[in-house]
C-alpha cells in the first residue's frame, strides 16, 4: 500500500517465502538488491532479469537456484508464480516497469529516484491504492548507521532543538566513468541531484517533515561532463529546521557526513557507512555477527563549544546499519496488508522538493512550496 488502501495480494501463508523477480542485475542489482532480498528471511531471489551472459553468470555463481529471464514481460507472464517485483534498472525505466508490474497484479520495489517528477510519483502511489498493492522505494540509506544513530540522538533530546542540519554525500571521481548515470540527457534522470540527491533529501524530510522553501546551486564540473556533478541545496522545513545538503564527485578533501547543531549540543560524524564497501568487496550479512558495525575510531561526537578535530565533545557509539531492515519491512508489510517502509507518497515529496532544486538552480531563484 501506498497511503491508505491496503494490499490484497499476494496472499502468501507465513511459512512459504516470497518468491521475488529481480528487474535488472547492474550495480543496484547486483551489489545492494540481491544480496539484500537473499540475506533477508523469508524471502528468495527467485528470478534475475537480464539478457546479459556475463551477469548471468555472476548471479548464478552466488545463487545457484536463481532463475533467469530475457525481458520484463517473461515476469508478468508468469506473475502467479511471484510475490514481489524488485526494478533495478535504470532511472528513466523506473515508472514504466513499475505501470507494468502492478497491471501484472504485482507488488514492487523500485530503486530511487521512483521517477523524474512528483506527478509521476502520485499516478504510480494512485495505482497502486488503485489495485490494492504494495509499492515502495528502496531509500536504504534510511538504515544507515550514522542516520540510525542521530535519529535516536533526536529522539532521547540530547541536541535539544535541531536548528541546522548538514549532511555530506561527497565523493573525489576527478574522472568520468561514463554511461547514462553521466548524461545530459533530461530522460535518462542522470546526475547527482536525482541521484545522490534522492538519498540526502529523503534522510532530510524523514528527520524534519516538510519543506517551505527550497535554493540550490548545481554546477558540472569535470571536463567532459554532461550532467550535475557537484550540487547544494539549502532546504527550509516547516518546522524551522535549515537542511544544507551537499552531493559531490568533485570534493577533493571531504567534510563531515553529518554536522547537526541543536539547542543543547551539537553531533559531528565523518566518514560513510561500511555496508556498502562491504558489499562492493563481495562480503554478505549474516556471514558475521559484525554485518554493519563501526570502528570506533570513526564514532561521531557529541558536544559543544569545541570542534571534535580539537578533542571537543564525547565518542558516541555508532549504531549498526542494516539495509536488510528495508526487505524485512517489505515482507512484513507484505503478509500483513500494512504500510510498507517507504511509500510512493513519501518518493513524491522527495521528488517535490528535487524539482524545485533544479529549478532554484536553473533560474537563480528561491523556490516556496
Amino acid at each position: 500500500m501506498t497511503s491508505t488502501a491496503a494490499p490484497t495480494s499476494p496472499d502468501p501463508s507465513a511459512d512459504t517465502p516470497l518468491r521475488v523477480a529481480l528487474l535488472g542485475y547492474g550495480l543496484a542489482g547486483s551489489v545492494f538488491h540481491a544480496p539484500m532480498i537473499a540475506a533477508t528471511e523469508g524471502l528468495v531471489l527467485d528470478t534475475v532479469v537480464t539478457s546479459n551472459e556475463e551477469r548471468r553468470a555472476q548471479a548464478l555463481a552466488e545463487f545457484p537456484e536463481v532463475r533467469f529471464a530475457d525481458s520484463p514481460d517473461e515476469v508478468w507472464a508468469r506473475a502467479a508464480e511471484l510475490d514481489l517485483v524488485v526494478v533495478a534498472t535504470p532511472n528513466k525505466t523506473h515508472v514504466s516497469l513499475a505501470k507494468a508490474a502492478l497491471a501484472a497484479g504485482l507488488p514492487v520495489v523500485v530503486d530511487k529516484p521512483l521517477s523524474a517528477t512528483a506527478a509521476e510519483a502520485r499516478e504510480l502511489a494512485a495505482l497502486a491504492d488503485e489495485r490494492g498493492l504494495l509499492l515502495s522505494v528502496f531509500q536504504n540509506r534510511r538504515w544507515d548507521n550514522d542516520f540510525l544513530t542521530l535519529r535516536a540522538l533526536i529522539a532521547e533530546g540530547e541536541l535539544g532543538d535541531v536548528q541546522r542540519f548538514e549532511s555530506r554525500f561527497e565523493r573525489w571521481r576527478p574522472q568520468l566513468k561514463g554511461g547514462w548515470r553521466e548524461s545530459g540527457d533530461p530522460t535518462e534522470i542522470g546526475g547527482l541531484l536525482y541521484d545522490l540527491g534522492s538519498h540526502v533529501v529523503d534522510q532530510a524530510l524523514a528527520l524534519f517533515g516538510p519543506v517551505t522553501q527550497v535554493y540550490a546551486e548545481s554546477d558540472v564540473r569535470r571536463p567532459g561532463a554532461a550532467a550535475d556533478d557537484d550540487t547544494f541545496l539549502a532546504l527550509t522545513h516547516a518546522n524551522g529546521v535549515r537542511s544544507h545538503l551537499y552531493v559531490s564527485a568533485t570534493t577533493a578533501q571531504l567534510g563531515p557526513r553529518f554536522r547537526v547543531l541543536g539547542s543543547r549540543a551539537g553531533y559531528v560524524k565523518y566518514g560513510l557507512d561500511p555496508q556498502e564497501a562491504a558489499l562492493r568487496d563481495g562480503k554478505r550479512p549474516g556471514t558475521s555477527a559484525a554485518w554493519g558495525e563501526e570502528l570506533k575510531e570513526m564514532w561521531g561526537h557529541l558536544g559543544s563549544g569545541e570542534s571534535p578535530l580539537t578533542g571537543g565533545g564525547v565518542p558516541v557509539p555508532t549504531l549498526p546499519g542494516d539495509y536488510r531492515a528495508y526487505y524485512a519491512a517489505v515482507a512484513h508489510a507484505l503478509r500483513t496488508r500494512t504500510a510498507p517502509p517507504v511509500t510512493a507518497l513519501e518518493a513524491a515529496a522527495t521528488m517535490t522538493v528535487l524539482e524545485a532544486a533544479k529549478k532554484s538552480a536553473a533560474e537563480g531563484i528561491t523556490v516556496q512550496l
